[in-house]
């Protein structure tokens, strides 16, 4: 047999076999799909010189999506999808710079097929908030209840077996969403490679490498089951004359070419975003935020928009409700409650915007991204986090809580101190110590607790109060919420004292209290007398969260 014959045969059977691997290589539903571009061209700055690398997708039943693509380094180009439909999928790519052979027209084919992950995330799909809703659900429409930790550093400077150990106890502890950081920033000025994302203040370069390192980082957010929830901006101001946040000091421009290049890259994953961290979004700085959350996340121009949710995480004691009320882009109105269980901190949750006009304001999920820090502060106890977390979820309709600790949005290791923020790490521990506090475990119960209920149908209901006690002392504060139906009422309870409810329907109801601290849920009696119901919490606790369920 000639060895041109041969060599033949050879390449017959390489083409064969991958023919076959790309008939049968199949990705599950939910997971992200990745295809790579080799560019033709050489360009100074991709960011700059190509303004538009976008894949149309055709799903098996012929819908189609607009996704972009980006730019990875070199000739390297990359696009991410996560597919929401089984069977066979087509692409292609449409590129501004038509003459790069590579990008333009190019077209393919995958398939996907079902998905057999344990994690909700992959069994009922990507978070969508459902429009005239107060809440998040799964694709198919199975509520998501937000859960979330700050590990604000842990993207940028974790070892893989420290992140690993990280993700692992949220999961376990019911967490459901991880917030961090996806550039240097005041608290973070690199990576632990000592990479930065960008560089330049006016036109700026991306540095992939920095990505890369990022990407795993993500992977495994999404591989522990908990939605990864990406700060794209932070925005605080300049700390000591040194810019270190991007979303304060890019120009417009700049900032959306940087959080597109960034939703262009995580849009394949399982993500809710977070266009700006603890900045000022009104006043003289409201056009810019809202030209930023259009440029990014508007459908203007022909654009489509990008998949996913999109929240904005303001300044501590700052409301931005009414301002962006008619913001199509803005999914969660966040807010941030402040560091301290001072009266200004507490009456701004139970007696401020979110308590009195969450009901005036288009629907959507409000959610105190960041409460009181666990050791932000020497007098801060477990308490003043779960009271913080109970208040919170009950003020406005329930959808989600944050949870942060001043050991770990730090990434706080032996010897370290929180960079550009003073003492304010001294006395906190560890980040592997503060994954063991007891309000990080507690607030877990919480979420663990309020997937028991319906808790998707709760609203505030004050009325029902007889006696408000936070009237004479904040921190005494009673929240009470029932779901639309009246047949689940909740109300925590700061002390273990009598709570008094009218009975407006004179409905027989059955009582549980749940203690949140030993996460035990015991059965209780409720008298009734005169239209007033009465229940007394069990002997032994601090606080507590009264369960009333209507009887038959």
């Amino acid at each position: 047999m000639s060895t041109f014959f041969l060599r033949l045969v050879f390449l017959f059977v390489v083409a064969f076999i991958g023919c076959v691997s790309s008939t049968f290589a199949q990705t599950p539903l939910w997971s992200r799909y990745e295809h790579s571009f080799t560019s033709s061209k050489d360009y100074e700055n991709p960011i700059y010189n190509v303004r538009n690398f976008s894949i149309r997708f055709t799903s098996p039943s012929g819908r189609t999506k607009n996704i972009h693509g980006f730019w990875d380094g070199a000739r390297n180009w990359k696009v991410r999808m996560a597919p929401d439909e089984t069977g066979t999928w087509t692409w292609e790519t449409l590129c501004s710079d038509t003459t790069n052979t590579g990008l333009h027209r190019q077209r393919g084919t995958f398939q996907v097929s079902a998905n057999s992950s344990k994690h909700d995330i992959y069994r009922h799909g990507s978070i969508v908030r459902p429009k005239g809703s107060y809440h998040l659900t799964h694709a198919d429409g199975t509520p998501f209840f937000w859960a979330a930790c700050t590990a604000w550093n842990g993207t940028l400077k974790s070892t893989e077996q420290e992140w690993d150990t990280y993700l692992a106890n949220r999961s376990q502890n019911g967490y459901s969403v991880i917030q961090f950081v996806t550039t240097q920033w005041r608290g973070g000025d690199k990576n632990s490679r000592g990479e930065v994302a960008i560089e330049g203040s006016g036109k700026i370069s991306i540095n992939p490498s920095f990505f890369q390192h990022l990407d795993g980082k993500v992977d495994k957010i999404n591989e522990y089951g908990l939605v990864a929830a990406p700060v794209l901006l932070w925005a605080l101001p300049a700390v000591q004359g040194r810019e270190l946040s991007p979303g304060y000091y890019l120009p417009e421009e700049e900032a959306i070419l940087l959080a597109r290049y960034m939703v262009a890259r995580y849009g394949g994953h399982q993500v809710v975003w977070i266009l700006g961290g603890d900045g000022k979004y009104t006043d003289n700085l409201e056009q810019r935020w809202k030209n930023i959350g259009r440029g990014v996340f508007g459908d203007e121009h022909g654009n489509a928009r990008p998949p996913g949710v999109v929240a904005q995480h303001p300044q501590g004691g700052s409301w931005i409700g009414e301002v962006y009320a008619n913001e199509p882009w803005l999914d969660i109105v966040g807010y941030q409650s402040g560091h301290n269980s001072g009266a200004g901190a507490v009456n701004f949750i139970t007696k401020g915007h979110v308590a009195t006009k969450w009901d005036k304001l288009p629907a959507r999920p409000l959610i105190n991204m960041e409460p009181v820090y666990e050791e932000i502060g020497p007098k801060i106890t477990a308490k003043d986090v779960r009271s913080a977390s109970y208040w919170s979820i009950l003020a406005a309709p329930t959808s989600g809580i944050t949870y942060g600790a001043n050991g770990i949005w730090p990434w706080l290791r032996t010897g370290e101190h929180i960079l550009n923020h003073g003492s304010k790490g001294e006395g906190s521990s560890r980040w592997n110590e503060s994954i063991k506090l007891p309000g990080g475990t507690q607030v877990g119960y919480l979420a663990q607790f309020m997937r028991q209920l319906d808790w998707w149908n709760l609203k505030p209901a004050p009325n029902l109060l007889v006696v408000q006690p936070g009237d004479k002392q904040y921190n005494h504060f009673v929240s009470v919420s029932r779901t639309d139906d009246g047949n689940t009422l909740v109300a925590y309870l700061p002390t273990s004292t009598p709570i008094q409810l009218y009975n407006l329907a004179n409905t027989t109801y059955t009582a549980q209290w749940f203690n949140p601290v030993s996460n035990q849920t015991t059965s209780g009696k409720v008298q009734t007398s005169k239209g007033v119901l009465s229940a007394t919490p069990p002997a032994g606790g601090d606080d507590w969260v009264l369960v009333l369920r209507r009887g038959k």
